[in-house]
């Protein structure tokens, strides 16, 4: 809770904790109960308190559909649930041992990355516990989530370390290279996380900074880019990406 509720103040984004909701001439009432502060909070202690995984991922989907998009409410949540010390709650949630909350709580950080503030405190906290869910490496027990979970947590990683060599310094620390290499290469994924994970490494080949440390690692160029022809062509349920929903 405590490093998640501060964070570098960025000059781009000096406002960003006096976002308020709009002043209300009349009661909320309606869908409009659905975004009030008083129920934020309430999202924020079912996430803290509750054990029932459909309880944990319903709040982390809740949140993830609030902070989606540039609307007004959608702002002020994203600073609100940091403010909040909720962060951590749903970074906490990468580590339960239903895939669902795991999806959903890897939806709902990529929707409030989208806060240059969030997107910090995100990648320095929460790239470790992101990158241990991807298949492959040394852990033990191997993770082996569905595909739809996997292409969310890789969505996640790509929204976060955009803009904020930090957090790509930090996947690289944590396995992630080796991990989405894996997966782009190894030909038993599928083409959608083949290509989520070759978008991530493209993001990570972009910095300059990074890449003599990456190559007296031994990586190549050639390791950063989209390689289709081995995928799987096995896809499960849907296709798109359900960056919302």
């Amino acid at each position: 809770d405590e490093w998640f509720s501060r964070g570098k103040k960025l000059p781009e984004d000096a406002g960003a904790d006096m976002v308020d909701f709009p002043k209300r001439t009349t009661p909320a009432k309606g869908y409009e109960l659905l975004f009030q502060p008083e129920v934020i909070r309430i999202y924020i202690s079912l996430l803290k308190e509750s054990k029932t995984p459909a309880i944990l991922e319903a709040s982390a989907g809740a949140i993830q559909n609030l902070c989606a998009g540039s609307w007004t409410y959608g702002r002020y949540i994203r600073s609100a649930l940091r403010q909040e010390k909720g962060l951590s709650a749903i970074a906490d949630l990468l580590t339960n041992d239903s895939e669902r909350v795991v999806k959903a709580a890897s939806g709902a950080l990529r929707n409030l990355a989208v806060d240059a503030r969030n997107k910090e405190l995100i990648g320095k906290h929460a790239i470790p516990n992101l990158v241990k869910n991807l298949p492959g490496g040394q852990q033990t027990p191997a993770k082996n989530l569905p595909e739809d979970t996997v292409v969310s947590i890789l969505n996640t990683i790509n929204e976060v370390i955009v803009d904020n060599l930090e957090a790509a310094k930090k996947l690289r620390e944590t396995q992630g290279i080796e991990k989405l290499v894996l997966i782009n290469k190894s030909g038993n994924r599928s083409e959608r996380e083949v290509r989520a994970a070759a978008l991530v490494l493209q993001t990570v080949w972009g910095y300059k900074e990074l890449r003599k440390p990456l190559e007296k690692e031994g990586w190549k160029k050639s390791d950063f880019q989209v390689n289709l022809s081995n995928a799987s062509r096995s896809q499960g349920g849907n296709s798109f990406d359900d960056s919302t929903l």
